[in-house]
């Protein structure tokens, strides 16, 4: 009887702000202690409740587990694995369960998450680890989990000379170490539609400076990061098979879907709706393995700034929404093609309906990186056959490859 709980309760179960979910991850020396350090008092400063989450492994190692029973006993990555799932799924649940309960916008800050786990195992044990925990689909522990993932790429990686592990008594890598493990964190996250990276192309304070950018604008507040990815509209649907054997590839299948707005606040924006998202992983056999969804609210400013919100929603609730669906608009199908290339994010879409044969590359793009050259032009994969770069000052553009302007009927 939703009578008799407490207004706590309430609030744990419909909770009345959003509460955003976000792992700090990356290779040894990246800058993740500091990150967390920033982000805390930031958040706090605007209004939002704040809970930091401690990494499972580390509480294990810290608390007398040596590394070498990774190799103890056959079978053993497996179970401390195992374990540290086990940890991490209660640290996070019961943390976010406060944080709801608290009425308030919130954010829970994870010290690495459920994914980090598969970069430190070989592809079997992992599988063996999904199977023994009944995980139908790995979207559950990624996107299904968690609203965003920054990556913060390993010093060892493009700022050689300040990589140090003084500052972490659990780890002990060298160099050419951490650059392998930054490489395969980096691998495991691939397919998360929010997967920030945050590379050594600028000095550390700057690096921070875009870790805090990118959080204010994952959560709403006012931000000077106004450029986030670049488009790129491409000649054909690409060749998987064309793509190299280290480029890690997850495929999905999306259905978007715009919703009927009742009220729009149009004396501070010009554009303000809302849509629902179906994303379905598709395995490398073809086969589908389970879906996740999402509900993304957009407000653009009369000043031209995009301010988007995100929450993971339920099937339930993505179906309830559904039938507030805008009729005068199509439900927009894609393939999307999710990969990394020169330690950049990159995303396909390939639009299905209601139009077909389109291609679009979104690149993300934060700052002057490696991968991004001096005129601010993205490093196009050798393996991609673009036919022209999408301006974002370009209504033009925008109608015709924008997926709020295609999904108009008539």
């Amino acid at each position: 009887d939703l009578g008799d709980l407490t207004t706590a309760e309430m609030n744990s179960v419909a909770p009345p702000a959003p509460v955003y979910k976000i792992v700090l991850t990356g290779g040894p020396c990246g800058g993740k202690t500091t990150s967390l350090a920033r982000l805390s008092p930031f958040l706090r400063e605007r209004g939002f409740e704040v809970i930091t989450c401690p990494e499972a492994f580390s509480i294990l190692v810290t608390n007398g587990m040596p590394f070498d029973y990774l190799g103890a006993v056959e079978g053993m990555s497996v179970v401390v694995q195992d374990t540290v799932m086990d940890m991490q799924i209660g640290l996070e649940d019961g943390f976010e369960r406060v944080l709801r309960a608290r009425g308030k916008p919130g954010v829970l800050l994870c010290d690495r998450g459920l994914m980090d786990g598969s970069a430190y195992m070989g592809q079997k044990e992992w599988d063996r680890l999904l199977e023994k925990r009944d995980v139908q689909c790995v979207s559950e522990l990624r996107e299904g989990r968690y609203n965003a993932v920054f990556h913060l790429v390993t010093a060892a990686e493009g700022a050689e000379q300040f990589y140090t592990l003084e500052n972490n008594a659990v780890r002990t890598e060298t160099p050419e170490l951490a650059k392998e493990l930054d490489h395969m964190t980096r691998n495991a996250w691939v397919g998360h539609p929010n997967l920030k990276i945050f590379d050594n192309s600028t000095n550390f304070e700057k690096k921070m400076q875009r870790v805090v950018e990118e959080m204010a604008r994952l959560v709403g507040l006012p931000t000077q990061m106004q450029k986030v990815t670049s488009k790129f509209l491409l000649q054909k649907e690409p060749d998987l098979k064309a793509f190299p054997e280290d480029v890690r590839v997850r495929v999905f299948d999306v259905e978007k879907v715009y919703l009927y707005e009742e009220h729009i606040n149009t004396e501070n924006f010009c554009e303000e709706y809302a849509f629902i998202r179906k994303r379905t992983t598709i395995n490398k056999d073809g086969k589908v393995s389970g879906s996740v969804y999402g509900w993304t609210g957009v407000q653009k400013t009369h000043e031209g700034q995009i301010i988007e919100k995100k929450r993971i929603i339920s099937k339930r609730e993505y179906n309830s929404l559904f039938n507030n669906r805008d009729e005068s608009r199509h439900i927009v199908r894609q393939k999307r093609i999710s990969f990394l290339w020169n330690i950049q994010s990159f995303t396909i879409h390939v639009y299905q309906e209601p139009v077909s044969d389109m291609c679009i590359l979104h690149a993300q793009v934060q700052s002057t990186s490696d991968s991004v050259d001096q005129d601010g032009e993205v490093s196009i994969p050798p393996f991609l056959e673009v036919n022209k770069k999408l301006s974002p000052d370009s209504e033009e553009d925008e109608k015709q490859y924008g997926a709020y302007h295609i999904s108009l009927k008539n």
